[in-house]
């Protein structure tokens, strides 16, 4: 199911509707039996996701097979964003990423300022 949703996501983006693509990227979906369960971080992104969820109802059934699929669209206006907020927490970041970030950082002498 993620992967198809996923997939709709990107075409989507490709046809120029960034904003639907992100608002689907926001979050996982969470399937209960043929019920998808989508959370948002708020009531604007709720009203978008709605106006363009029949296409993406269409595209999950066509693909998965099941016409009994819903989707509830929850609003969490308590999600956060994980966000790093200086050079630390990027570089923490990196390096979970890319654990070679640290070879490149010694053999350059490579350091940062907060």
């Amino acid at each position: 199911m993620r992967l198809h949703w996923n997939k709709y996501a990107e075409r989507l983006g490709q046809k120029g509707l960034k904003i639907m693509e992100s608002i689907l990227l926001i979050n996982d979906p969470v399937l209960n039996g043929t019920n998808i369960i989508y959370e948002l971080p708020n009531e604007g992104s709720k009203l978008e996701f709605e106006s363009q969820m029949n296409g993406l109802l269409g595209h999950l059934k066509g693909h998965l097979h099941n016409h009994d699929i819903t989707i509830e669209v929850v609003v969490n206006e308590k999600i956060e964003m994980k966000r790093s907020y200086n050079n630390q927490d990027r570089y923490n970041r990196f390096l979970e990423i890319n654990p070679n970030i640290e070879l490149l950082r010694t053999t350059f002498g490579l350091d940062f300022k907060d």
